[in-house]
């Protein structure tokens, strides 16, 4: 796992322990807040709810079965669930098997797996080997375009779906950062494409996912900092020659990694974009 996915996953256990909740998405603030609105976890959370209701929004009507790709602890697929739809959760985390299981009472399948292994023999896990919707919500970014598009093309049949929702980047210069492991928008779309997809919707929501960013970065400077410079002089003070060594090894890298984390919101809006993505199989 290379140290941009370990820090992202720093961050997402951050998130969670920020919101205390079951949801591992950036939400969906709706109406947007305007920037004299107080950002609060309350607000969040309903946001966080929004966004499986929109997302679940762009399912299209005919479909039964569905593989949702990193699958976190199953808030999305509780929702497609309560639509009438089999779903199957897939991600190589046993903490979140457990969680999803429990949480969809049994009523969906979790396969214990990556997308790569997955694909190479679906049958090996499930009855199904192809499904009338892939869904990808935030789980991108650790996979390759074309392992996204190629392995949706073998488990998806002529007139089936992949739903994709994630962080893009729309700069691909952009090539070193806190986000750089998000998939380059213009890669996405050319692999798909070569794997007989075609877009048949695309709605953009960076604007809305936007202040979770804020908040985060505003919980951060309120307590992360000062919790993090409050552990130091305790270590300082406990035992000297242990805070030398770590600030002598550490101290450049946790200084460049927290101003980094501080432009979080600017870093996004100047290179990237959150975008909804409705492909259907050719």
């Amino acid at each position: 796992m290379n140290n941009v996915i370990r820090y992202q996953n720093a961050a997402l256990q951050y998130y969670r322990d920020l919101t205390g909740s079951s949801h591992l998405h950036y939400g969906y603030w709706e109406p947007i807040p305007d920037d004299n609105e107080e950002l609060t976890i309350t607000k969040l959370r309903a946001a966080q709810d929004a966004y499986a209701e929109h997302l679940i929004s762009f399912l299209p009507a005919n479909i039964h079965t569905v593989l949702d790709v990193g699958c976190g602890n199953g808030d999305n697929a509780i929702a497609m669930i309560e639509k009438g739809l089999q779903v199957e959760g897939l991600a190589p985390d046993p903490l979140q098997q457990a969680n999803f299981l429990e949480r969809t009472k049994g009523k969906a399948l979790f396969h214990t797996d990556t997308f790569q292994e997955f694909v190479l023999n679906p049958q090996k896990y499930s009855a199904q080997t192809t499904y009338d919707l892939v869904l990808f919500s935030e789980s991108t970014q650790y996979m390759s375009p074309e392992a996204i598009a190629e392995g949706s093309a073998t488990l998806a049949r002529t007139g089936s779906y992949v739903l994709l929702a994630d962080m893009l980047r729309k700069d691909a210069n952009y090539k070193e950062g806190m986000f750089s492991n998000c998939l380059v928008n213009e890669d996405l779309h050319k692999a798909m494409l070569k794997s007989g997809f075609r877009l048949i919707q695309t709605n953009d929501i960076s604007d809305h996912i936007a202040p979770t960013l804020d908040i985060c970065v505003q919980s951060f400077q309120t307590f992360g900092i000062s919790t993090g410079k409050y552990v130091a002089s305790l270590i300082a003070i406990a035992v000297p020659p242990i805070y030398a060594i770590l600030r002598y090894f550490l101290g450049k890298l946790l200084a460049k990694l927290m101003a980094e984390g501080l432009q979080a919101s600017n870093i996004f809006h100047k290179h990237l974009c959150y975008e909804i993505q409705l492909w259907q199989k050719m």
